[in-house]
């Protein structure tokens, strides 16, 4: 059956507007951009089957042009039409994080790191370096490493804060296995940058560690 010969109420675009897209499944807005299905498939259902195939909606998006692009109902402009969607996604977030701005919101914070680092399949180390007033001077990717770690060096981390005259920093590392929990090498990782950061007068404010599901604050866990 189309989309089109469904209740308007459940149709997906429909949905979007009248209820919000948080209404609406991984699948529902993937076929939103697909817009049309294949015959004898809804859209809605080329987009489960993308979402199994593929692993999930971080699969689908950090998917190759070309495996992609060759999918059942996707091709080279639907596949435009959701590398567009991501990447104003990723600019709005850096948009809301440019240099000078106040991090006012330690929200804006969590969201931006996530969506820096979250796409990666290894390991990625960051820090978001602020001045004084927590204003915003730059985010910088560090060390990159393996699927299960990075090598961190405390002298290169405290190196850049002080280029960058730095009074206070968020470190941030993604979990390409997707769980968040911070190990015990993240904890004493973060003691060491702390103590390292403290000779040089730049306060650690936060560890944010990325998952798939959610972002972990090491401040909120009372692990700084």
């Amino acid at each position: 059956m189309s989309i089109r010969d469904w209740p308007e109420g459940e149709r997906p675009r429909e949905k979007l507007l009248e209820r919000g897209p948080e209404a609406l499944s991984d699948a529902e807005l993937l076929a939103v951009f697909l817009h049309t299905g294949v015959p004898g498939r809804s859209a809605v259902d080329v987009a489960r089957d993308l979402l199994g195939e593929l692993g999930g909606l971080r699969g689908v998006l950090d998917a190759p042009a070309r495996v992609l692009q060759a999918r059942r109902g996707v091709g080279p402009a639907r596949y435009a039409l959701l590398r567009a969607a991501v990447d104003v996604g990723q600019r709005y977030l850096a948009a809301r994080l440019q240099r000078g701005d106040v991090l006012a919101n330690p929200e804006d914070a969590r969201r931006y790191v996530a969506h820096r680092l979250r796409r990666y399949p290894q390991e990625v180390f960051a820090c978001l370096f602020l001045d004084n007033r927590h204003r915003v001077i730059s985010f910088e990717e560090i060390f990159y490493g393996t699927i299960d770690g990075a090598t961190v060096h405390p002298r290169e981390v405290v190196r850049r804060a002080l280029g960058h005259n730095a009074a206070a920093l968020i470190l941030a590392h993604n979990h390409p296995s997707g769980v968040a929990d911070p190990s015990r090498a993240d904890e004493l990782l973060t003691r060491r940058l702390r103590d390292a950061l403290a000779l040089v007068d730049t306060r650690v404010l936060d560890h944010l560690v990325v998952g798939d599901a959610e972002v972990v604050s090491f401040a909120e866990r009372g692990l700084l």
